[in-house]
């Protein structure tokens, strides 16, 4: 593949001890105060937007720098050397006065993943920290996580929106993903609204999921939602309807592409209008009448198995983004974006399970099954 992509952003060393109980329905059904839980090992690879999305995308075949900030601790060393096997830990930043980002993954079967994350050297990460001479060869930007970065989000998005105002000066298209946010944490108490209407505008694709951008743009109805989920996923008790205007609402603020992952259901995707997504098109290499003007809703398919949600949302996103640079309409980038999804839970890491687009390809033209849920 010959466009390159710089993937930047948050990273972390992810620890996910393995849950050897069968599937349950409730948290409080396993994880009871006091109770000693027979535990299989631990699962220990790299997380974040950085490793997931970017060395997933390097797995697919594209060309890919890394972009994110570690501490010179042993965590720090433990992910270098992840990403040196993968050829990828030229671009990183290594801090002698920060720790290294870490999160436990809380992975129980049939529940939602809860996180115990330490953001680290995340949380200086700044619009500085990006090599712009580098990013200026790439054909896309790619950048993850914001809401787990403190200077990023600080005073209203700043960082973030120069950032991505530099990309656009340098003629690179820009991907823009999310992360679920503690209503009670510093970012949670951010105007994300104002951020996204400042950096929005930048971005061409917009690809969060529908909890964090609901969070994020309607507070109340995201609080609707939570209380009708009563502690399931939210995907479980909402329909496609309503995730409607949250598209309408990020286009409207000015993202050309927005893609939105809904769990397991599946992804929605709308895009702008030909005038708006035409030049985009031309820089890209894109069929304008297979991309502009664009609605629709890629159900998952059935996976092989399933025993982590971990990285599926992130892996999802990268095959969508290669797929897209490899010329592909939006409709068949979607459902590489779904096929991905469905093979990377079955790992307990994010890229283990991954296969080449051209395997997923065959196995969808063999037939593989799509899941039903209703209201989707």
């Amino acid at each position: 593949m010959g466009k390159k992509i710089i993937a930047a952003g948050h990273i972390c060393l992810d620890i996910t001890p393995v849950f050897t109980s069968e599937k349950v329905e409730n948290i409080s059904d396993i994880l009871v105060p006091g109770k000693l839980i027979q535990m299989g090992q631990a699962d220990v690879h790299t997380g974040g937007a950085v490793a997931n999305t970017g060395l997933a995308m390097k797995i697919l075949g594209a060309d890919v720098t890394l972009m994110g900030k570690v501490g010179a601790d042993e965590f720090g060393g433990m992910i270098q050397n992840i990403l040196h096997r993968y050829g990828a830990d030229k671009g990183m930043i290594v801090s002698k006065q920060e720790s290294t980002s870490y999160s436990v993954v809380i992975a129980v079967p049939g529940i939602d993943r809860i996180f115990l994350h330490n953001p680290g050297a995340n949380n200086s990460f700044s619009c500085e920290d990006i090599d712009y001479e580098e990013a200026a060869k790439a054909a896309l930007f790619h950048f993850g996580y914001p809401p787990l970065m403190q200077r990023i989000y600080q005073e209203e998005g700043k960082e973030l929106t120069e950032m991505f105002r530099r990309m656009k000066e340098r003629h690179v298209a820009t991907s823009l993903d999310l992360a679920a946010i503690d209503a009670k944490s510093e970012a949670g108490r951010a105007d994300w609204k104002a951020i996204l209407s400042r950096v929005l505008p930048y971005v061409v694709f917009f690809v969060p999921s529908v909890e964090e951008l609901c969070f994020m743009l309607d507070r109340e109805r995201y609080e609707v939602w939570t209380e009708r989920a009563a502690g399931r996923d939210i995907t479980e008790v909402i329909s496609l309807e309503e995730v409607r205007p949250l598209a309408d609402t990020a286009l409207s603020m000015g993202a050309k592409v927005v893609l939105i992952k809904c769990g397991a259901p599946g992804i929605y995707y709308k895009t702008a209008d030909e005038e708006k997504l035409a030049p985009v098109c031309t820089q890209l290499g894109l069929f304008v009448d297979e991309w502009a003007g664009k609605e629709g809703f890629e159900r998952s398919f059935v996976p092989e198995r399933i025993l982590s949600g971990t990285g599926a949302g992130d892996t999802s996103i990268a095959a969508f983004l290669v797929s897209a640079l490899e010329g592909a309409g939006l409709k068949e980038a979607a459902q590489m974006a779904t096929a991905t999804g469905a093979s990377c839970v079955a790992a307990y890491d994010a890229l283990s399970g991954l296969k080449p687009l051209a395997e997923l390809r065959q196995k969808i033209e063999n037939g593989w099954t799509k899941n039903e849920f209703a209201g989707w």
